[in-house]
């Protein structure tokens, strides 16, 4: 969930009333002004009073947000978004049983470093499940691993996905699972970190 605020905008000489909406790859404007800019193409990014400035390839903007909100949002245009492989956890060192094939470019460069040989090594697993006969055999792959171990369960996203998040959950929680973490995947794919009830964590 993106920070979101209704202001007014200044460009080029010109101004009115937007919606800002500031994701993690992105600003995006709505309103009067509608543009979407990639937050690595902003330069020039500072606070002046109670305005956020900034200038890309279609002119200068300045968006009045607050003193306070406009620090705010320029420490957060300013400050990197966490790799995939850190929002997952995976690092060399922590070694990662794959269930199952993973077609996601995403994914698949996220999980690269920290992929474990034998399962004896494995101190979490990810699996990409479509459909509950797929959740089921990660399942059943992830249980001969050591107890505790977590599983991040990567599946669609959206309303209308037909096995997203709403059905993975119901089925993991009858198994005995609890969920304590959600990341983003892709514009298609969303994670959720399961733990045996059991074990906590």
């Amino acid at each position: 969930m993106g920070l979101e605020a209704k202001c007014r905008c200044r460009w080029n000489g010109a101004s009115g009333e937007v919606k800002a909406i500031l994701e993690a790859h992105e600003l995006i404007l709505r309103g009067q002004v509608k543009r979407r800019f990639p937050l690595a193409d902003l330069s020039d990014l500072r606070t002046i009073g109670d305005e956020l400035h900034f200038k890309n390839s279609a002119g200068e903007f300045a968006l009045e947000l607050g003193a306070d909100r406009a620090r705010r949002w320029a420490a957060k245009i300013a400050t990197p978004p966490p790799s995939l492989a850190k929002k997952l956890g995976v690092a060399p060192t922590s070694k990662v049983m794959l269930i199952g094939p993973i077609h996601d470019i995403a994914l698949q460069e996220a999980l690269k470093d920290g992929i474990a040989a034998q399962k004896e090594e494995a101190g979490l697993s990810v699996a990409v499940v479509h459909d509950e006969p797929t959740l089921m055999r990660a399942l059943g792959v992830h249980e001969s691993l050591a107890a505790g171990t977590p599983i991040w369960i990567v599946h669609k996203k959206g309303q209308k996905a037909s096995f997203g998040e709403g059905p993975v959950r119901s089925f993991m929680r009858g198994a005995g699972y609890r969920d304590n973490k959600v990341c983003a995947v892709s514009d298609t794919l969303s994670a959720t970190r399961y733990t045996r009830s059991d074990f906590g964590g």
